[in-house]
């Protein structure tokens, strides 16, 4: 997904608690270059390291220097079976359809926005947000569940670290890039279909809401 190339330093002149300064923030959330320029220097220098170290984990490190993000993620071939399979230590998330529809419009939204050529921050307000959603629920919806579902979802989407609310707008969010690696291009490929999917399972989660 993404082509990120490694630079080699020497691990003998790192000193353990470098190695550690960067590794521990990986553990606990996503690194961003924007909000911890000292971090995120620091892990350029030390990414083959950093590779090393959490692939004993049964970690991988995606860092993606074009947009200015890093995380980890558990390696692909830790998932077999078997006394050789390593635990865990990520673990994967169960999305609800409100939020998995909401990621997949939001990473559509920043594809089209990302085409203009204009700024590279994507920032919507909830308004906007909410009519991305209209559209694929049935005439009539009831407009204050709409909100508050919306509402619900941007919460989750921003515990998740995808988006953010902007300080002293709380109407406003900014699409974080890092979103980009978790909805691909070929997830977008497949687009159609699964909001197709997503308007079923909505119009059945109103349906049952009205006759409830």
């Amino acid at each position: 997904m993404m082509n990120v190339t490694d630079t080699a330093p020497n691990h003998s002149v790192n000193p353990p608690q470098d190695l550690s300064a960067v590794v521990v923030p990986l553990l606990k959330s996503v690194i961003y270059q924007e909000e911890n320029p000292g971090l995120w220097g620091a892990l350029l220098n030390l990414q083959a390291s950093v590779r090393d170290y959490v692939a004993v984990l049964g970690l991988e490190l995606l860092l993606d220097e074009a947009e200015g993000y890093a995380f980890l993620r558990s390696r692909q071939d830790g998932d077999g079976d078997g006394a050789t399979a390593i635990p865990r230590l990520v673990a994967r998330r169960q999305l609800s359809y409100p939020v998995s529809l909401l990621l997949a419009l939001l990473r559509k939204k920043l594809a089209e926005f990302d085409a203009g050529g204009g700024d590279t921050r994507l920032i919507l307000s909830r308004d906007e947000v909410v009519e991305l959603i209209r559209i694929f629920l049935p005439a009539g919806s009831n407009e204050v569940k709409l909100i508050d579902q919306v509402d619900a979802t941007l919460n989750k989407i921003t515990e998740l670290g995808f988006i953010r609310r902007l300080r002293g707008q709380g109407q406003m969010i900014e699409v974080r890039r890092i979103i980009k690696a978790f909805v691909d291009a070929q997830w977008l490929a497949d687009f159609d279909d699964r909001l197709a999917e997503y308007r079923r399972q909505l119009a059945g989660a109103v349906e049952g809401d009205e006759h409830g």
